[in-house]
């Protein structure tokens, strides 16, 4: 059995599974790999170096799959700012359809320049009422960000489970659930929420294609529910990233109520991050994880995990849920 809701049918894929744009993570291996056993993969933007890498990438991606996959554009304030609209031309030189987006409002000029190219945007909001604003500003789909999620989960602290259904009551475009869905049984819960479909991050890291070294996707499944920290919350950045003696150290430092982001800059510098992630040395830095780290107990195959996810689905709805009907 598929399920066919309006994201796989506006997107054009088999299964209403997304893998979520990860930054040093999302490469043409692993969108390619997603794509390919029904789901959307999505290359990072940013983690490319220039826009003529970004071409690059996406000509590789068009080599390894011949299905639908995206690019995600994130933009956040930082110290040295990427040339955002030159990676965004580079989209549509191209000829992606498909762009997750997130950030500030500045995000706004990227959808100006890639709506009229016919760009399915699909963005991530952590807020009913940043979702609200961004269907009434042309977004196709909405990827709702519970507190569980790793990467940044906003200010809130509100969780998928009052999140997903409280934007469902009132965004009308199609939207996928995100922040700890891992399983058949998140997306059986994400389906009966009031989405259309779930966007996973962490989940993905942890599959054989994912271009990380294999001490992180280790990490991944050694960490439980509890193995992750909110860090910069003191600067309202709030992120959330794996448990690991560096999280530690920058969480401690952080306690400090003076505390400044200099105190713990070279820790989680992305050069520090990526050093981690192609290493494996989980000394260099910290890296991204969300709570769904508790229900990580291997490392699959994209095609064996999304084809996992289809058929627990499928057996919770048929024989789970209906055996309680008398």
């Amino acid at each position: 059995m598929a399920f066919k809701t309006r994201i796989t049918e506006m997107l054009g894929i088999e299964h209403p599974i997304v893998q979520g744009g990860m930054q040093s993570v999302g490469y043409a291996e692993l969108a390619s790999a997603v794509s390919n056993a029904g789901g959307l993969g999505i290359l990072t933007a940013l983690t490319q170096p220039s826009p003529d890498a970004l071409r690059a990438e996406i000509e590789r991606c068009r080599a390894m799959t011949g299905k639908p996959f995206g690019v995600n554009m994130t933009v956040f304030p930082t110290i040295n700012a990427p040339d955002y609209k030159a990676y965004a031309q580079a989209i549509i030189d191209g000829g992606v359809k498909i762009v997750e987006t997130a950030g500030t409002q500045a995000v706004r000029e990227i959808w100006e320049m890639l709506k009229p190219h016919g760009v399915t945007i699909l963005h991530k909001c952590t807020a009913v009422r940043h979702a609200l604003s961004a269907e009434k500003a042309g977004c196709d789909i909405i990827s709702i960000d519970g507190f569980e999620c790793a990467g940044h989960p906003g200010e809130d602290d509100i969780p998928g489970l009052i999140l997903i259904p409280a934007a469902a009551d009132k965004v009308k475009i199609p939207m996928l659930a995100s922040g700890g869905f891992g399983d058949g049984r998140g997306l059986v819960a994400a389906l009966s929420l009031g989405a259309e479909g779930i966007n996973m991050g962490t989940r993905f890291c942890a599959t054989v294609e994912a271009p990380i070294h294999d001490n992180v996707k280790q990490a991944y499944i050694e960490n439980d529910e509890r193995g992750s920290f909110l860090i910069f919350r003191n600067f309202k950045n709030t992120a959330r990233v794996g448990r690991s003696p560096v999280s530690e150290e920058v969480a401690r430092r952080l306690a400090n109520p003076d505390a400044q982001f200099s105190d713990v800059q070279e820790l989680v510098s992305g050069a520090a991050g990526r050093e981690l992630l192609q290493t494996g040395d989980l000394s260099k830095g910290v890296f991204w994880a969300g709570m769904v780290q508790g229900l990580i107990h291997d490392i699959p195959t994209c095609q064996q995990l999304i084809d996992r996810i289809i058929g627990d689905a499928e057996a919770i709805i048929d024989r789970r849920l209906a055996g309680f009907r008398n």
